[in-house]
């Protein structure tokens, strides 16, 4: 699987990104500059963590204007595979690429904590080696994550199965007005959602930072072994 991660200016969390990828794919991605203006032959684009353009004006709105922004959009028109994580989901939603937005934390506070997901659909590129219902662990650290989108937004995300990712407590109970299941305020608990042709995903957690035994868990291999075997001929 050939593999790219962009960087931006405030980007931090690259080099997690690029260990978790050659952990699981045993290959090596490519780093991409923001300013790049085309993409090299790659099976995935990734959008890391980290404040791009240090969350001016709003988290994601700047870097979705950068050129290199030009050539993923094409690339993901054309089927091409693209995951953005926490500042990377929120560059992918201000350049339309997935719906809604990310809003500040309900509560108005940067969150810094491991927290529960569930798998809302094993149907897809990202999520093919978990199954439906599955609960795992993923490390939280943002301060607008709070998910919203308009009413006919989420139920057509509902009815097409693109609902990626939900936030639950640790039994894997969904309650959107319980900050012990919801800690960020999101609409319907949603943490991560999928494009209409389920090629790109954006979720706010970091499974990245849970790949490697020596770390103390594995929950997020999935995520990366999913795409190893969706992308991998």
């Amino acid at each position: 699987m050939k593999a790219g991660i962009v960087l931006f200016p405030g980007t931090n969390r690259e080099r997690d990104m690029a260990q978790a990828l050659r952990l699981v794919s045993g290959r090596d991605p490519v780093m991409l500059w923001h300013r790049d203006t085309s993409l090299p032959q790659l099976d995935l684009v990734v959008l890391p963590g980290g404040f791009s353009f240090g969350d001016y004006l709003r988290s994601g709105a700047m870097g979705a204007h950068s050129p290199l922004m030009r050539e993923i959009r094409s690339f993901a028109e054309r089927g091409g595979h693209v995951l953005g994580v926490c500042n990377g989901f929120q560059i992918l939603t201000e350049a339309q690429l997935l719906p809604g937005a990310l809003l500040r934390n309900a509560g108005m506070r940067f969150l810094a904590q491991e927290h529960f997901l569930r798998v809302e659909t094993a149907d897809s590129p990202f999520t093919r080696d978990w199954s439906k219902g599955d609960v795992f662990r993923a490390p939280l650290a943002h301060g607008d994550g709070n998910y919203t989108a308009a009413p006919d937004v989420l139920d057509r995300l509902e009815a097409e199965d693109r609902v990626a990712f939900r936030y639950v407590s640790a039994q894997g109970q969904d309650d959107a007005a319980d900050r012990r299941c919801n800690p960020n305020g999101s609409q319907r608990s949603i943490a991560g959602v999928l494009s209409e042709n389920r090629r790109v995903c954006g979720l706010m957690p970091h499974p990245e930072n849970l790949v490697d035994p020596d770390l103390g868990a594995t929950d997020g291999v999935p995520l990366f072994s999913s795409l190893v075997k969706s992308l991998v001929a």
